[in-house]
């Protein structure tokens, strides 16, 4: 009897020991203060968060360390953590990155990389979507198509992953190995396979040509780190070939990088307001063009999957009556990102403020109508633009046209 006795006062004393440790873990990350040493801590603002809060979050991360059927990584668990914090904005947009999607993330904005060559966008659906295919890609010779919806990848289901550099990281890859990509494609309304081998994929993100009656043409698939010196260079050929008017077309450019398409936008421009931002403060910044200008006709070709970046241009041509914007509506994405660094690679991509047109509109979720509303032919509806036969393109045919008639 004394020995039960003796155990059960032993089992009070350890519940009592445990609860009053966990209460002053607690107590103590509530308050913000340091257990570590002064090396590192949690910290938390006790004026914001219950303490009960926090009380659950070291009780939870306690029972996964103890309980857990494996091993649990506390390193992992802290990770898991970060990346909860971002999620629970509900914002798209705003990510954290790890070591090795900080690495894609920035291999996409180079230019380069180990993949299956493909433009993607998160579509509003919240599943992965894919907007063109590369010339010779692997992704193309597989049969891969504007409006594939990526469902998984390698048997994961990725359609509960609301950021897309995450699904990009696992289709990408080391060279010569495969990546099974399972769509659902809305035009045959069935799912699909491929089995792709990933190769090393340069991207030529500005093409340019000139058409017939010296019209220059220039497409912008998206907006990286090289933008603007690649666009003034075409800009300048085609000047030198004696261009009389200018297509810009950015039809399914997802956007890309703020400061390149201010650029371009500055080169076009007369002196004025091209576009600004707002923070949750109000705080206004304000991107201004100087006084020299495009002086010659200029059409801008856009679509539901010309977004961010693309938006940005086409909105500020468009407010400053600079030229026509021709084809169907845009995507309407309003918001900007910055992008964080940390020591050991990972990364954090976050919505820090709305843009406005210079004319005041913020298109978030509305999308930049078209002074030319033309429809693709409906046989080429589901088509990327690339893969368009250029006699069968009538949006770029109306801005040709329009291009033509203004020169005269």
């Amino acid at each position: 009897m004394n020995n039960e006795k003796s155990i059960i006062a032993g089992m009070v004393s350890l519940v009592f020991v445990t609860a009053v440790i966990s209460f002053i873990l607690a107590f103590f990350l509530f308050n913000g203060l340091d257990l570590t040493g002064g090396k590192s801590y949690v910290s938390f603002n006790r004026n914001e968060v219950e303490k009960g809060s926090v009380e659950k979050f070291n009780q939870i991360k306690r029972i996964l360390k103890d309980t857990y059927y494996d091993k649990v990584d506390e390193n992992k668990l802290l990770e898991g953590a970060i990346s909860g914090m971002t999620e629970s904005l509900r914002d798209p947009y705003t990510v954290y990155f790890t070591a090795e999607q900080m690495n894609s993330f920035s291999e996409r904005a180079d230019g380069e990389y180990v993949g299956v060559g493909m433009h993607v966008i998160m579509d509003n659906d919240g599943i992965l979507t894919v907007v063109d295919t590369f010339e010779d890609s692997p992704a193309r010779k597989a049969g891969l198509t504007k409006d594939d919806k990526i469902l998984k990848v390698d048997g994961k289901d990725v359609t509960s992953i609301k950021d897309e550099n995450i699904i990009i990281s696992m289709i990408k890859g080391k060279e010569n190995t495969n990546v099974k990509i399972t769509v659902y494609r809305p035009s045959e309304e069935k799912s699909i396979d491929f089995d792709i081998v990933r190769k090393k994929i340069k991207v030529s993100n500005i093409e340019w040509e000139m058409l017939e009656g010296n019209v220059g043409y220039i497409r912008i698939l998206m907006f990286d780190n090289d933008a603007y010196s690649y666009f003034t260079k075409a800009l300048d050929e085609l000047a030198a070939k004696g261009m009389k008017g200018l297509i810009i077309d950015v039809r399914d450019d997802p956007g890309g990088d703020y400061e390149q398409v201010v650029e371009i936008a500055d080169r076009l421009l007369p002196k004025g307001l091209i576009v600004y931002t707002e923070d949750r403060n109000k705080k206004r910044d304000e991107k201004i063009s100087d006084e020299r200008q495009f002086d010659k006709p200029l059409a801008i070709l856009v679509n539901g999957n010309s977004a961010s970046a693309s938006e940005v241009l086409s909105g500020a041509i468009k407010d400053h009556k600079k030229g026509k914007l021709i084809g169907t509506k845009t995507f309407g994405k309003g918001l900007v990102q910055q992008v964080y660094g940390f020591k050991d690679g990972s990364g954090l991509k976050l919505t820090v403020s709305r843009y406005f047109t210079p004319s005041g509109q913020c298109i978030q979720g509305i999308g930049i109508e078209p002074d030319i509303k033309v429809e693709p032919l409906d046989e080429y509806k589901d088509y990327p633009v690339s893969n368009i036969p250029r006699d069968k393109d009538v949006q770029l045919k109306r801005a040709h046209d329009y291009i033509k008639q203004e020169i005269k």
